[in-house]
C-alpha cells in the first residue's frame, strides 16, 4: 500500500516533466495542432540546438547557453555569499562577547519577517543610485544576506562543546585559526546542505533579475523562459520553449544528485 502510494505520487510529480521532455522532441506543428504526444519524437537534437544557440520562441530570445551561464554565475555567487556572511555573523554572535550581542542577533532574525517583495522598491532605488543596474554586484549583493542561514549556523555552533574552545585557547589559537581549523571543518556537511538549498534559491530568482537586468547578455534562464512565451499559443514555438525548460532543469538536478549524500548528512547529522 505504501509503495503503491509512493509510486502514484512519483508518477503525478513526474508526468509534467515527462510531457515537457516529450514536447521538446517534436516539431512546432505537432504541438501547435493541439496534439499531446506521449512518446518522444525525432526533432530533439534540432530543437535543443536551436534553443542552445539561437534562443526559443518566435522572437528568438537570448540563447539558452548564455542564460544558463548567467544563472549559474548568479546562483553560485548568491549561495557562496550567503554562506560566507552567515558563518561570520553566526560565529560572532556565538563565540564573541560584545555589548548588544543578542540585540544584533534579534535584529538579524527579525529580517526574516521582511520578504524581498516588501523592501524591493527601496532596494531598487539604492541600486539605481549606486549605478549598479546591469551589473553582477547589483544583481547579487541585495540577495546575499540570509537571516535563515545565520540562524541555522548559530544553532549549530551552539552545539560545539566548550572543551573545543578551551583546548583551542590553551593551544594558542586565535579567533581566525579557531574558525579555520575547528569550526569550518565541523560545519562542512551543514555548509554542503545549505549550498544545495541556497543554489536552488538563487537559480529560481525571478523578480529581482527582471527588475535589475535590462541587458539581454545578462539575462537569466528563468526570466528568459517567461519572455519566450507570447500572448497566444499561435505565437509560441512550444518545442524550443520546452527544450529550454528542460535545459533549465538540468543544473539544479545535477547539483542535488551530486551532493545528495552531503545534503542528507547536513540535515540529519548531530555528532561532533
Amino acid at each position: 500500500m505504501a509503495h503503491g502510494a509512493l509510486i502514484l505520487g512519483v508518477l503525478i510529480v513526474a508526468f509534467p516533466i515527462w510531457m515537457t521532455l516529450v514536447g521538446s522532441t517534436h516539431d512546432a506543428g505537432t504541438i501547435g495542432r493541439g496534439d499531446v504526444p506521449l512518446l518522444p519524437g525525432s526533432h530533439g537534437a534540432e530543437n535543443f540546438g536551436i534553443a542552445w544557440n539561437e534562443g526559443g520562441g518566435r522572437t528568438r530570445t537570448t540563447p539558452a547557453g548564455t542564460m544558463l551561464l548567467n544563472s549559474l554565475i548568479m546562483a553560485v555567487l548568491i549561495a557562496v555569499g550567503k554562506i560566507a556572511i552567515s558563518i561570520l555573523s553566526a560565529y560572532a554572535v556565538v563565540f564573541f562577547r560584545f555589548p548588544l550581542r543578542m540585540a544584533a542577533f534579534w535584529a538579524i532574525f527579525i529580517t526574516l519577517m521582511l520578504p524581498v517583495e516588501v523592501r524591493i522598491i527601496p532596494t531598487f532605488q539604492v541600486i539605481v543610485d549606486l549605478g549598479l543596474v546591469n551589473t553582477w554586484p547589483g544583481l547579487v549583493v541585495p540577495l546575499i544576506a540570509s537571516a535563515t542561514a545565520t540562524l541555522l549556523f548559530r544553532q549549530f555552533f551552539l552545539t560545539i562543546p566548550d572543551e573545543f574552545v578551551e583546548a583551542a585557547k590553551i593551544d594558542g589559537a586565535g579567533p581566525l585559526r579557531f574558525l579555520k581549523d575547528v569550526v569550518l571543518p565541523l560545519s562542512l556537511t551543514n555548509i554542503a546542505a545549505l549550498f544545495v538549498i541556497l543554489f536552488i534559491y538563487g537559480w529560481n530568482q525571478y523578480l529581482w533579475p527582471l527588475l535589475i537586468i535590462n541587458d539581454r547578455s545578462m539575462e537569466t534562464i528563468v526570466v528568459g523562459l517567461s519572455k519566450m512565451i507570447g500572448r497566444g499559443d499561435s505565437q509560441n514555438d512550444w518545442n524550443t520553449i520546452m527544450a529550454t525548460a528542460v535545459l533549465a532543469l538540468l543544473p539544479p538536478v545535477l547539483v542535488v544528485a551530486l551532493m545528495q549524500r552531503w545534503f542528507v548528512r547536513g540535515l540529519t547529522e548531530t555528532e561532533k
